[in-house]
């Protein structure tokens, strides 16, 4: 049963609220194309954009995989899965903690904050670009992402209270 409440444009709240979700799954998909293109210009074959985020959101940070769980990025076996890659191919350290054996702590080497640095670049000249050409400012950006925030808010609270 479909919500019959309009929004701005006439549509159903329903229908637009679907196609925000579509428009959220496309532009995930299209910012990893974004960054293999990316990749692929510079001549760096062997890492994907998924492996490339992950690095660049660790930055300079030491973190287990837990920790980037917990912080909403990745699901459990994805990650796991790409740090070991990861660190097999030279991009980051990892260190098993002290207190907990069972925890390995990661980091970036440096051949890792080359890859965080060409996502950085790639990320700024977007920023330009989308300011540049009037298609995003600063008003705009704070408006996006304080309501995607509630939204991830308001599915925080439905999979903590569900059960």
């Amino acid at each position: 049963m479909e919500m019959q409440v309009a929004t701005a444009g006439g549509k159903s709240f329903m229908s637009g609220y679907l196609e925000a979700l579509s428009l959220v799954e496309r532009l995930h998909r299209l910012l990893l194309d974004v960054i293999k293109d990316e990749f692929e210009r510079v001549g760096v074959l062997e890492i994907n954009a998924v492996q490339a985020l992950l690095l660049f959101n660790i930055g300079d940070n030491e973190v287990t995989a837990g920790e980037l769980k917990s912080r909403g990025y990745y699901q459990g076996s994805n990650v796991s899965y790409n740090l070991k890659k990861l660190v097999d191919m030279g991009y980051m350290h990892h260190q098993r903690c002290e207190i907990d054996r069972r925890s390995v702590r990661v980091r970036l080497t440096q051949k890792g904050r080359d890859i965080r640095d060409v996502v950085t670049d790639l990320f700024q000249r977007h920023a330009e670009g989308l300011q540049g050409r009037g298609v995003l400012g600063p008003e705009g950006v704070m408006e996006i992402t304080s309501a995607l925030k509630r939204v991830e808010r308001y599915w925080t609270d439905q999979i903590r209270y569900i059960y």
